[in-house]
Protein backbone atom coordinates (compact mmCIF):
# COMPACT_ATOMS: atom_id res chain seq x y z
CA UNK A 1 0.00 0.00 0.00
CA UNK A 2 1.67 3.85 -1.14
CA UNK A 3 1.91 6.27 1.52
CA UNK A 4 -1.06 8.11 0.38
CA UNK A 5 -2.96 5.36 0.50
CA UNK A 6 -1.77 4.62 4.11
CA UNK A 7 -2.58 8.62 4.66
CA UNK A 8 -6.25 8.47 3.66
CA UNK A 9 -6.96 5.03 5.49
CA UNK A 10 -5.84 7.11 8.65
CA UNK A 11 -8.52 9.84 7.62
CA UNK A 12 -11.06 7.65 7.25
CA UNK A 13 -10.49 6.02 10.38
CA UNK A 14 -9.86 9.27 12.06
CA UNK A 15 -13.48 10.83 10.95
CA UNK A 16 -14.87 7.62 11.45
CA UNK A 17 -14.41 7.76 15.04
CA UNK A 18 -15.73 11.33 15.82
CA UNK A 19 -19.42 10.67 16.44
CA UNK A 20 -18.42 8.32 19.20
CA UNK A 21 -15.60 10.88 20.15
CA UNK A 22 -18.26 13.67 20.22
CA UNK A 23 -20.85 10.86 21.92
CA UNK A 24 -17.65 10.16 24.80
CA UNK A 25 -17.63 13.85 25.48
CA UNK A 26 -21.35 14.31 25.73
CA UNK A 27 -21.90 11.29 28.30
CA UNK A 28 -18.99 13.03 30.29
CA UNK A 29 -20.47 16.26 30.68
CA UNK A 30 -23.65 14.65 31.69
CA UNK A 31 -22.06 12.91 34.64
CA UNK A 32 -20.55 16.11 35.61
CA UNK A 33 -23.30 18.10 35.21
CA UNK A 34 -22.86 20.89 36.88
CA UNK A 35 -20.59 20.85 38.67
CA UNK A 36 -18.19 21.43 36.09
CA UNK A 37 -19.90 24.75 36.05
CA UNK A 38 -19.76 25.69 39.58
CA UNK A 39 -16.73 24.54 41.59
CA UNK A 40 -16.99 24.59 45.18
CA UNK A 41 -14.32 27.34 45.22
CA UNK A 42 -16.89 29.54 42.93
CA UNK A 43 -19.80 28.60 45.03
CA UNK A 44 -17.97 30.43 48.55
CA UNK A 45 -17.22 33.25 46.55
CA UNK A 46 -20.48 33.44 45.42
CA UNK A 47 -21.98 32.92 49.22
CA UNK A 48 -18.65 34.93 50.71
CA UNK A 49 -20.85 35.06 54.40
CA UNK A 50 -23.38 32.79 54.69
CA UNK A 51 -21.90 30.86 57.58
CA UNK A 52 -20.75 33.94 59.27
CA UNK A 53 -21.95 33.81 62.72
CA UNK A 54 -24.54 36.96 62.30
CA UNK A 55 -26.17 34.66 59.54
CA UNK A 56 -29.06 31.91 61.12
CA UNK A 57 -28.48 29.39 58.77
CA UNK A 58 -24.97 29.30 59.15
CA UNK A 59 -23.36 25.80 58.26
CA UNK A 60 -26.55 24.74 56.51
CA UNK A 61 -26.42 25.51 53.19
CA UNK A 62 -23.62 23.54 52.01
CA UNK A 63 -22.20 22.89 48.32
CA UNK A 64 -21.91 18.89 48.08
CA UNK A 65 -26.19 19.61 49.29
CA UNK A 66 -26.41 21.60 46.36
CA UNK A 67 -24.78 19.37 43.65
CA UNK A 68 -26.82 16.12 45.05
CA UNK A 69 -30.16 18.18 44.89
CA UNK A 70 -29.17 19.35 41.20
CA UNK A 71 -28.96 15.39 40.16
CA UNK A 72 -33.09 14.98 40.71
CA UNK A 73 -33.49 17.88 38.28
CA UNK A 74 -30.95 16.75 34.90
CA UNK A 75 -31.68 19.45 32.63
CA UNK A 76 -30.71 22.46 35.36
CA UNK A 77 -28.16 23.77 34.01
CA UNK A 78 -27.54 21.66 31.21
CA UNK A 79 -29.46 22.69 28.61
CA UNK A 80 -28.13 25.02 25.80
CA UNK A 81 -25.37 26.41 25.01
CA UNK A 82 -22.28 27.28 27.36
CA UNK A 83 -23.87 30.72 27.65
CA UNK A 84 -27.27 29.75 28.06
CA UNK A 85 -26.24 26.90 31.32
CA UNK A 86 -24.11 29.36 33.04
CA UNK A 87 -26.73 31.91 32.86
CA UNK A 88 -29.15 29.59 33.96
CA UNK A 89 -27.38 28.82 37.04
CA UNK A 90 -26.69 32.36 37.99
CA UNK A 91 -29.81 33.42 38.03
CA UNK A 92 -31.70 30.86 40.04
CA UNK A 93 -28.25 31.55 42.93
CA UNK A 94 -29.49 35.17 42.33
CA UNK A 95 -33.02 34.66 42.70
CA UNK A 96 -32.75 32.36 46.09
CA UNK A 97 -29.77 34.67 47.27
CA UNK A 98 -32.62 37.70 47.62
CA UNK A 99 -34.59 35.57 48.82
CA UNK A 100 -32.52 34.35 51.86
CA UNK A 101 -30.41 37.47 51.37
CA UNK A 102 -28.79 39.15 55.03
CA UNK A 103 -27.00 42.15 53.38
CA UNK A 104 -27.43 45.59 53.31
CA UNK A 105 -26.06 48.53 51.86
CA UNK A 106 -23.00 48.99 53.85
CA UNK A 107 -22.59 45.57 54.48
CA UNK A 108 -18.80 43.60 54.58
CA UNK A 109 -17.98 43.32 50.29
CA UNK A 110 -21.44 45.00 49.66
CA UNK A 111 -24.80 43.82 49.73
CA UNK A 112 -24.58 41.01 46.89
CA UNK A 113 -22.32 38.54 49.29
CA UNK A 114 -25.13 37.82 51.65
CA UNK A 115 -26.91 35.12 50.16
CA UNK A 116 -28.26 32.31 51.76
CA UNK A 117 -27.83 33.97 54.85
CA UNK A 118 -31.79 32.33 56.31
CA UNK A 119 -33.37 29.25 55.99
CA UNK A 120 -36.54 30.27 57.15
CA UNK A 121 -38.83 33.21 57.25
CA UNK A 122 -38.86 35.16 60.81
CA UNK A 123 -41.66 36.03 62.44
CA UNK A 124 -44.13 35.50 59.84
CA UNK A 125 -47.54 37.51 59.51
CA UNK A 126 -49.59 33.88 58.93
CA UNK A 127 -49.19 30.03 58.57
CA UNK A 128 -49.67 30.52 54.94
CA UNK A 129 -52.76 28.25 54.81
CA UNK A 130 -55.12 28.57 51.63
CA UNK A 131 -58.11 26.61 52.72
CA UNK A 132 -59.87 27.36 49.54
CA UNK A 133 -57.02 25.03 47.22
CA UNK A 134 -59.08 22.03 48.97
CA UNK A 135 -55.99 19.16 46.54
CA UNK A 136 -53.70 20.52 49.46
CA UNK A 137 -55.65 20.55 52.79
CA UNK A 138 -53.42 22.15 55.85
CA UNK A 139 -52.51 20.31 58.43
CA UNK A 140 -53.91 21.26 61.93
CA UNK A 141 -51.58 23.13 63.52
CA UNK A 142 -48.75 23.32 61.09
CA UNK A 143 -47.16 26.50 59.14
CA UNK A 144 -46.50 27.34 55.63
CA UNK A 145 -44.45 29.66 56.08
CA UNK A 146 -41.20 30.96 53.35
CA UNK A 147 -38.47 27.96 53.79
CA UNK A 148 -35.63 26.88 52.12
CA UNK A 149 -33.33 28.97 49.52
CA UNK A 150 -36.81 29.51 47.48
CA UNK A 151 -38.52 30.70 50.25
CA UNK A 152 -41.08 27.86 49.96
CA UNK A 153 -44.92 29.30 50.99
CA UNK A 154 -48.17 28.27 51.38
CA UNK A 155 -50.08 24.80 50.99
CA UNK A 156 -50.17 25.24 47.91
CA UNK A 157 -47.01 24.88 47.28
CA UNK A 158 -45.74 22.70 49.62
CA UNK A 159 -47.62 19.47 48.96
CA UNK A 160 -46.86 19.50 45.45
CA UNK A 161 -43.25 19.94 45.89
CA UNK A 162 -43.36 17.18 48.68
CA UNK A 163 -45.50 15.00 46.17
CA UNK A 164 -42.70 15.38 43.42
CA UNK A 165 -39.65 15.23 46.51
CA UNK A 166 -41.33 11.94 48.14
CA UNK A 167 -41.81 13.58 51.63
CA UNK A 168 -45.10 14.66 53.28
CA UNK A 169 -45.55 18.24 52.72
CA UNK A 170 -48.37 18.90 54.24
CA UNK A 171 -47.68 17.15 57.09
CA UNK A 172 -43.85 17.64 57.66
CA UNK A 173 -43.63 21.23 56.15
CA UNK A 174 -40.19 21.73 58.96
CA UNK A 175 -38.25 19.39 56.86
CA UNK A 176 -37.50 22.26 54.18
CA UNK A 177 -35.72 24.01 57.10
CA UNK A 178 -34.20 21.06 58.58
CA UNK A 179 -32.39 19.03 56.03
CA UNK A 180 -30.05 20.73 53.19
CA UNK A 181 -30.67 19.00 50.19
CA UNK A 182 -34.53 18.58 50.41
CA UNK A 183 -34.38 22.42 51.02
CA UNK A 184 -32.52 23.04 47.58
CA UNK A 185 -34.84 20.37 45.99
CA UNK A 186 -37.61 22.40 46.84
CA UNK A 187 -35.98 25.41 45.42
CA UNK A 188 -35.48 23.60 42.05
CA UNK A 189 -38.48 22.09 42.19
CA UNK A 190 -39.93 25.28 42.20
CA UNK A 191 -37.33 26.60 39.68
CA UNK A 192 -38.31 23.63 36.74
CA UNK A 193 -41.75 23.38 37.23
CA UNK A 194 -44.33 24.49 35.40
CA UNK A 195 -47.64 26.72 37.17
CA UNK A 196 -49.94 27.37 34.70
CA UNK A 197 -50.23 30.15 33.51
CA UNK A 198 -46.64 30.97 34.58
CA UNK A 199 -44.01 28.98 32.65
CA UNK A 200 -41.20 27.45 34.49
CA UNK A 201 -38.32 29.90 35.12
CA UNK A 202 -36.19 27.00 33.79
CA UNK A 203 -37.89 27.46 30.10
CA UNK A 204 -37.71 31.21 30.69
CA UNK A 205 -33.86 31.05 31.20
CA UNK A 206 -33.45 28.66 28.76
CA UNK A 207 -35.25 30.38 25.76
CA UNK A 208 -38.01 27.73 25.48
CA UNK A 209 -40.56 29.87 27.02
CA UNK A 210 -43.30 30.20 24.64
CA UNK A 211 -45.52 33.81 25.49
CA UNK A 212 -49.46 33.06 24.95
CA UNK A 213 -51.68 36.08 23.78
CA UNK A 214 -52.39 37.17 27.72
CA UNK A 215 -48.53 37.08 27.56
CA UNK A 216 -47.95 39.44 25.53
CA UNK A 217 -50.71 42.01 26.15
CA UNK A 218 -49.34 42.04 29.72
CA UNK A 219 -45.64 42.21 28.48
CA UNK A 220 -44.09 39.40 30.14
CA UNK A 221 -40.90 39.12 27.99
CA UNK A 222 -38.18 36.86 28.43
CA UNK A 223 -35.34 37.66 30.22
CA UNK A 224 -34.28 37.99 34.06
CA UNK A 225 -37.75 39.91 34.63
CA UNK A 226 -40.09 37.81 34.07
CA UNK A 227 -38.14 35.22 36.12
CA UNK A 228 -38.89 37.44 39.07
CA UNK A 229 -42.65 38.20 38.36
CA UNK A 230 -42.91 34.11 38.17
CA UNK A 231 -41.11 34.55 41.47
CA UNK A 232 -43.32 37.29 43.25
CA UNK A 233 -44.66 39.47 40.70
CA UNK A 234 -47.62 40.16 42.39
CA UNK A 235 -45.93 42.28 45.17
CA UNK A 236 -42.91 43.97 42.75
CA UNK A 237 -43.83 44.18 39.51
CA UNK A 238 -45.27 46.71 37.51
CA UNK A 239 -43.88 49.21 39.59
CA UNK A 240 -40.69 51.92 38.77
CA UNK A 241 -37.53 51.08 40.82
CA UNK A 242 -38.29 48.78 43.24
CA UNK A 243 -35.96 47.76 45.51
CA UNK A 244 -36.66 44.53 45.78
CA UNK A 245 -36.58 43.96 41.92
CA UNK A 246 -33.44 45.64 42.07
CA UNK A 247 -31.60 43.72 44.95
CA UNK A 248 -32.31 40.47 42.59
CA UNK A 249 -30.80 42.31 39.95
CA UNK A 250 -27.44 43.23 41.75
CA UNK A 251 -27.37 39.67 42.93
CA UNK A 252 -27.57 38.22 39.67
CA UNK A 253 -25.00 40.96 37.69
CA UNK A 254 -22.53 40.06 40.60
CA UNK A 255 -22.85 36.64 39.75
CA UNK A 256 -23.03 36.74 36.10
CA UNK A 257 -19.91 38.15 36.27
CA UNK A 258 -18.31 35.38 38.09
CA UNK A 259 -19.30 33.08 35.94
CA UNK A 260 -18.00 35.42 32.93
CA UNK A 261 -21.42 35.31 31.36
CA UNK A 262 -23.67 38.25 30.18
CA UNK A 263 -27.26 38.72 31.57
CA UNK A 264 -29.13 39.11 28.79
CA UNK A 265 -32.00 41.53 28.10
CA UNK A 266 -34.98 42.28 30.01
CA UNK A 267 -33.70 42.58 33.97
CA UNK A 268 -36.79 43.67 35.44
CA UNK A 269 -40.46 43.96 35.57
CA UNK A 270 -41.50 47.16 36.28
CA UNK A 271 -43.43 47.15 32.64
CA UNK A 272 -45.29 43.81 32.75
CA UNK A 273 -48.34 43.04 34.47
CA UNK A 274 -48.31 40.24 37.22
CA UNK A 275 -49.61 36.66 36.51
Amino acid sequence: MTSKLLFLSFILLLLGSLPSMTESYGRREKICGISSLISEELFKTLFLHKDDSACPANGFYSYQAFIEATKRFPKFGTTGCLATRKREIAAFLAQISHETTGGWATAPDGPFAWGLCFKEEISPQSNYCDDSVKQWPCYPGKSYKGRGPIQLSWNFNYGPAGKALGFDGLKNPERVAEDPTTAFKTALWFWMTEQKPKPSCHDVMVGQYVPTKADIEANRTAGYGLVTNIINGGLECGIANDARVNDRIGYFQRYAKLFNVDTGPNLDCQNQKHF
